[in-house]
């Protein structure tokens, strides 16, 4: 396939790209910059220039594909405190992306969130598909209804598709949540989490991860929800232990008064309880990971280098 991807240069669409490459597939990948060109000239991909601003770019290269996987959002702006301007700018990325391949029953995956789907609970596949304006606060508005809208494609003749990603996409150059939580720890010398740490975050290999991509792009039927998940729930307080460990500090529990003063911007992702499990994906897709689970890679000593 001819295939068009965008955030082809980042942190998960670095691994996506070769796994696509590797497969036959012919990539097109989105850059905004010289450097993210270049990254995807040196990876064998083909180069679009534009960014998520530039519609007409998006929809003339989707035209021409034999399928999408769109992978960027802005978080440059989500995490400044900008993040419903960033959702608004995907979500009209998204249209875009369905109205060029409307009726053609050709791909498309959207990569979407897991957490806080359905907090306190373990999540399925089956989850989240009402109608956004029922099922989750912020209706159409947030992550989770652009999902709903990629989903409702296949009524147009899109063979679309979710994948929902946990909040940790870990590995050796993970920028994520984890590699934030190391940098809070040894900027206040206590690794910590929050109250009794039972909070549980889903995760995955970014390698892993990738794999289920390309899978979802080749086989997902229309209108799939899928979830990119090998552990599938790692409390807080594990991390906080084996962040501990590797950097010899204290492993304390936070207050949650407390938590915006010691996390930061991580103060809300701790606080919520989001565990997911991935069976129905595999039994649909054949997908099963083969990387190590985030406890097993965080204790390779990766995170916690420094320069």
């Amino acid at each position: 396939m001819r295939v068009f991807v965008t955030g082809a240069s980042g942190w998960i669409g670095s691994a996506v790209v070769p796994e696509l490459i590797g497969a036959g597939h012919q990539v097109i990948g989105l850059a905004r910059s010289d450097d993210s060109a270049a990254a995807l000239t040196a990876a064998g991909a083909q180069v679009q220039r534009g960014t998520l601003d530039d519609l007409d770019v998006l929809r003339r290269a989707a035209a021409a594909s034999d399928g999408v996987i769109h992978l960027a959002f802005k978080h440059d702006i989500a995490f400044s405190g900008g993040f419903q301007a960033a959702a608004d700018a995907d979500r009209r990325v998204v249209e875009t992306f369905g109205e060029a391949l409307a009726g053609s029953d050709r791909p498309f995956v959207l990569a979407s969130g897991l957490l806080g789907l359905v907090p306190g609970r373990v999540a399925t596949e089956q989850d989240g598909r009402a109608p956004a304006s029922d099922a989750l606060p912020g209706g159409p508005g947030t992550r989770h209804g652009t999902a709903q809208a990629t989903l409702s494609f296949a009524d147009r003749g899109t063979r679309s598709s979710v994948v929902r990603l946990p909040p940790t996409v870990y590995g050796e150059g993970d920028p994520g949540f984890v590699a934030g939580l190391v940098g809070v720890a040894r900027a206040k010398g206590v690794s910590g989490y929050l109250g009794d740490g039972s909070v549980r975050w889903p995760s995955v290999h970014r390698r892993d991860a990738a794999h289920l991509f390309r899978l979802a792009l080749e086989q997902a039927p229309a209108g799939s929800a899928l979830h990119a998940v090998t552990d599938e729930g790692v409390t807080i307080r594990a991390i906080a232990e084996v962040i501990g460990r590797h950097l010899d500090l204290p492993v304390v529990s936070i207050p949650e008064e407390d938590a915006d003063a010691h996390f930061g911007w991580l103060a809300g992702m701790v606080a919520i309880d989001s565990p997911a499990s991935s069976a129905l994906t595999r039994e649909l897709l054949g997908w099963q990971p083969t990387r190590p689970g985030l406890i097993d890679d965080l204790g390779k000593g990766h995170y916690f280098r420094t320069a």
